[in-house]
């Protein structure tokens, strides 16, 4: 079977290792992945946040990279994408507030798509009210939210990763190898190892 199609939700300040690790590893095993931002096209970029924790009270966060996007917002009809990816950081807070994102949200979840969630990008989440009865996690600060918005949140450490049918969720970046693992196995990607090739 051929790779997935796989469309993600990025925007200015969203964490870079929330949307560079995924969409790397993503088109790493033979999905085909499309960045997408509103009110940007193809070819244009965002700028990332790096955030870390460094023993304070929050993460700080640091400049990160200009993430260029390949596919255009406004040409994106989501029926034809198979999964969902969201990453956090700030750009949530305010990507939650475009009619046009949520309605693609609502998609995923009413046709029963393959939906991972990282970190703040639950925020979408609960702004498109799709969570209500799910069992998520998310970034810390973002339980109230969850709780509030009727998902079962679950207080998990940051290298854990919640399934709940074809939603796959962490509470940040340090989770990355537990939940790609967890979204490839509800994508049905399986990888297989064999000895290595010889020089």
């Amino acid at each position: 079977m051929s790779g997935r199609k796989i469309l993600m939700l990025v925007g200015d300040f969203g964490e870079d290792y929330e949307i560079m690790v995924p969409f790397q590893a993503l088109q790493m095993v033979g999905h085909k992945v499309h960045a997408v931002c509103p009110g940007k096209k193809s070819g244009e970029a965002v700028k990332t946040a790096i955030h870390d924790f460094e023993g304070d009270q929050t993460y700080t966060e640091k400049p990160g990279h200009n993430f260029a996007l390949n596919a255009t917002f406004d040409n994106v009809n989501p029926a034809e994408y198979d999964a969902l990816v969201i990453s956090g950081g700030r750009a949530p807070e305010y990507l939650r507030r475009e009619d046009g994102v949520l309605d693609m949200v609502r998609h995923f979840f009413e046709e029963d798509k393959p939906v991972a969630a990282v970190c703040h990008g639950l925020q979408i989440l609960s702004a498109a009210d799709v969570i209500e009865g799910r069992t998520l996690t998310a970034y810390p600060a973002c339980g109230p939210e969850m709780q509030a918005a009727g998902a079962n949140y679950k207080d998990v450490d940051v290298t854990e990763v919640v399934v709940d049918g074809k939603l796959v969720t962490s509470p940040a970046w340090p989770g990355h190898p537990k939940w790609l693992a967890a979204f490839l196995e509800v994508l049905g990607t399986k990888v297989t190892h064999r000895e290595p090739a010889k020089v």
